[in-house]
């Protein structure tokens, strides 16, 4: 009896689960998935913890102290985690919280193959007969290590704490790492007595994890970000598969697969192909970022408060792209106040927003969705790009790589056929910077000396309310 109880504990949470996913897909129901999902999977641990019987000794589980006591513990940690992070830190805590997965698949391979080999070692077990298990338990290590100690990396990286590091022919080292870490897999199913092998393969998957990540620019981490994501789901569903639980593999099938999806459709973004992405990255601190060196761009010029707050109130129609400055300056509540000051002057005001710009998948729309921008609001790139040509003012807040044109026409930058939002089109562009500092790419925006761009520098927070006063008093 129990036992089926268990069983549709597990059917509802893995209904919810793609259920959740799904509702994921649309900023207006995102919210709402989030918190489908996670009562399916309050559900799955209260089924786990109260109904689970072993098959073979019909035992359930025990130690409910330290049961209770982690569950305790993470949920206050995550509690204070999630309430305190502030937008711009956003995808470092993803990351964080990624690389905690790859480690708990990780930490559950060396456990389950310590309690085998001790098994094995007393002679309770053939080694023919445990190969199977010992093909999922390398998986879930190796997938699960490489996703830990990349992620811990990219988390570095988006901190600030970690630096961009490279050398010649770490391609190649990576390789072999690699490869000698799936040759030991093999072997240590092969033959699973050698235990000794275990741990070399989890040393070798985090160097293997670290080594991965490190070269990787600071532009295409939304790609890496999705890319470890995907890596900890699957790492996961190989724990279900280790331990029969259907929920755990439902639950890390739809991770790995939703992530990988996720990376394809990042890199399409980017028109890169995911090998170039983790090879020929762009966005580090080196030179060669810039991809052929500064060129000579001419003038800039900049616009008065006064005059950028005369454009846009007369305008019909205004166009505000949202970057990572916005996020910075955490002025989203600022900018939706600017939407409804214009919208109070007859101005229509849309968001576009480009699938890779911040830090993460979905950081913008994140962003101003916690400002209750309304998602009607939110246009994607095709989209913004029609709406482009019909608009009066464009406002770009802290947007850099996804609005240079030197994607479309320099082919030798490194953002050379990157979709971009095609903001040249409107009639006149406002951008609000700090400096004239290239994006976190590394390269040099040509739009920023076209003769239809204004600069308008500043902090994004205090030139939004600055623009605010003096759009009211037109």
């Amino acid at each position: 009896m129990e036992l089926n109880i268990l069983t549709i504990c597990y059917l509802v949470a893995s209904v919810t689960f793609i259920l959740g996913l799904k509702m994921l897909s649309n900023p207006a129901t995102a919210r709402k998935g989030n918190l489908v999902a996670a009562f399916g999977m309050t559900i799955a641990i209260i089924g786990t913890i109260f109904l689970y019987k072993n098959s073979e000794t019909g035992e359930g589980l025990h130690n409910y102290g330290w049961i209770f006591g982690g569950l305790l513990i993470g949920g206050i940690v995550g509690t204070l985690a999630a309430k305190k992070v502030k937008m711009t830190a956003m995808p470092e805590m993803v990351s964080l919280f990624n690389g905690m997965g790859g480690a708990c698949a990780m930490l559950i391979s060396v456990v389950e193959f310590n309690h085998l080999s001790k098994e094995l070692s007393a002679g309770m077990l053939d080694a023919g007969s445990i190969q199977p298990t010992v093909l999922i338990i390398v998986l879930g290590l190796v997938i699960g290590s490489v996703s830990f100690a990349g992620s811990m990396i990219a988390w570095g990286k988006l901190n600030g704490r970690v630096k961009d590091f490279s050398f010649p022919g770490q391609n190649i080292l990576n390789l072999i790492i690699l490869g000698a870490a799936l040759a030991g897999a093999v072997y240590l199913v092969i033959d699973p007595a050698q235990s000794y092998l275990l741990y070399v393969i989890l040393v070798l998957s985090l160097v293997y994890g670290i080594l991965f990540v490190m070269p990787i620019g600071g532009a295409d981490m939304p790609v890496v970000i999705s890319l470890l994501n995907s890596f900890t789901g699957v790492a996961a569903a190989c724990g279900g598969f280790l331990y029969d639980n259907k929920v755990m593999l439902t639950g890390g099938i739809l991770v790995g697969a939703a992530g990988t999806l996720l990376t394809i459709l990042m890199c399409k973004a980017m028109n890169r192909s995911l090998a170039n992405v983790l090879i020929g990255s762009f966005g580090g601190n080196s030179n060669a970022a810039t991809g052929g060196g500064k060129k000579e761009q001419g003038h800039y010029k900049e616009i008065s408060m006064a005059d950028a707050a005369m454009v846009m109130a007369y305008a019909n129609k205004v166009m505000i792209v949202p970057g990572y400055g916005l996020a910075v300056a955490q002025a989203q509540h600022t900018c939706h106040e600017l939407e409804k000051i214009l919208n109070e002057k007859g101005v229509e005001v849309f968001y576009a927003i480009h699938p890779v710009a911040g830090r993460m998948p979905g950081h913008m729309n994140v962003l101003l969705a916690e400002a209750d921008v309304s998602y009607d609001k939110l246009l994607e790139m095709e989209q913004a790009n029609d709406e482009f040509k019909t608009s009066d003012v464009v406002l770009i807040l802290g947007a850099n790589d996804v609005v240079n044109p030197a994607a479309k026409t320099d082919p030798a930058s490194p953002i050379y056929g990157m979709p971009i939002l095609e903001v040249e089109q409107a009639k006149n562009v406002i951008v609000n910077k700090r400096s004239m500092k290239p994006g976190y790419a590394g390269i040099e925006n040509d739009l920023f000396f076209q003769p239809k761009t204004s600069m308008l520098f500043g902090d994004a927070k205090k030139v939004l309310q600055d623009l605010c006063a003096e759009i009211k008093s037109v």
